[in-house]
C-alpha cells in the first residue's frame, strides 16, 4: 500500500467553499436584487423582507450544490416549479434572475471553470421555472 491517499472527487459545494461561501453568494444576490433597479421586476415578486427568501435559497443551494440537504430536512422535497407557480415567471423575470445571480457569482471567490459550470446549471434551472409568456 502506498502512503499516498487518493484524491476524492469534490462536490460543487466543496469547491465553492461550503456553507459560509454559499451564504455570501445568497446575500450578494439578494443585496443586488434589493438595490439595483434592473432587478425591480423580480424584486416585486418577493415579500417586503427578503430574510425568508435568503434563508430558503441558502438552505436549497447547499443541497443543490452537493452539500448537506438542509432544505429537504426542513421543508421536504423542493418541488421548485410547483413552489414558483404562484409567481408569473416569463423571459424577463428569468433573465433578471440570471443576471443578478451571474453578478453575485462574479463577486464570489471561485475559479472560472466552476463559475461557468454554475452559470449553465442556473440557466437551465431558471428556464425550467418559466410559467408565463412561454412560446413554442
Amino acid at each position: 500500500m502506498s502512503d499516498q491517499t487518493s484524491v476524492e472527487a469534490t462536490t460543487p459545494y466543496d469547491q465553492f467553499g461550503g456553507a459560509d461561501a454559499v451564504r455570501a453568494l445568497v446575500d450578494r444576490f439578494y443585496d443586488l436584487m434589493d438595490s439595483d433597479p434592473a432587478y425591480a421586476g423580480i424584486r416585486s415578486l418577493h415579500a417586503a423582507s427578503l430574510s425568508g427568501s435568503r434563508e430558503k435559497l441558502h438552505l436549497f443551494l447547499c443541497g443543490w450544490l452537493g452539500g448537506p440537504p438542509l432544505y429537504v430536512e426542513r421543508y421536504g422535497h423542493p418541488r421548485l416549479r410547483a413552489r414558483h407557480l404562484p409567481f408569473p415567471i416569463g423571459v424577463s423575470e428569468r433573465d433578471q434572475w440570471l443576471s443578478c445571480m451571474k453578478r453575485a457569482l462574479a463577486d464570489a471567490d471561485i475559479d472560472d471553470a466552476l463559475r461557468r459550470h454554475l452559470e449553465g446549471a442556473f440557466a437551465r434551472t431558471a428556464d425550467h421555472m418559466r410559467n408565463a409568456d412561454i412560446q413554442g
